[in-house]
């Protein structure tokens, strides 16, 4: 009879952990997901990878947050185009994107923003972003430097106004 009463202690004792464990898990992982929503926004991702928020800011729902962008940035290195960032992290792992991150991505992507931040930092905006779920379309093909760009997109290539010699007289 007491072995049967400590064997259903135990158990008992170990749902009860399993039970606050989960408990726990869930609050660290609402934490990390406020803090990537945090750092998504801190960081400016929005202004680029959200359709409409250079415009509207804040003003564009959360739901439509980081689909991607359809037009370009275009200068020297080719035609850049705002990634998708919901459909990208709901088809890697955590630890792919940690190594994603990381790496060097062309202009005008500020990579040191990313590469700047903890691993704990990415791993929260990854959490955030894959809270989010998938969305949309994958954002157009980068377009290499001379390559015809079928979407709009902004030329970063540096002007010089030519001004006529009779201005200013």
């Amino acid at each position: 009879m007491k072995t049967r009463n400590r064997g259903l202690a135990c158990a008992a004792l170990l749902f009860w952990m399993s039970g606050t464990a989960f408990a726990a898990g869930e609050a660290g992982l609402a934490r990390d997901i406020e803090r990537g929503r945090y750092l998504v926004t801190l960081g400016g991702c929005n202004d680029c990878h959200t359709p409409g928020f250079m415009e509207k800011g804040p003003e564009v729902p959360e739901g439509q947050w980081l689909t991607g962008l359809g037009i370009g940035f275009s200068g020297p290195w080719g035609t850049t185009y705002p990634a998708n960032l919901r459909r990208i992290v709901a088809s890697i792992t955590e630890e792919q994107w940690m190594v994603r991150a990381r790496v060097t991505r062309l202009p005008p992507m500020p990579s040191y923003v990313l590469q700047s931040m903890t691993d704990e930092d990415l791993r929260a905006v990854y959490r955030y972003v894959r809270s989010l779920g998938s969305a949309g379309q994958d954002a157009p093909a980068y377009v290499a430097p001379g390559g015809k760009v079928d979407t709009p997109f902004f030329d970063f290539v540096p002007q010089v106004e030519q001004r006529s010699a009779h201005a200013g007289h």
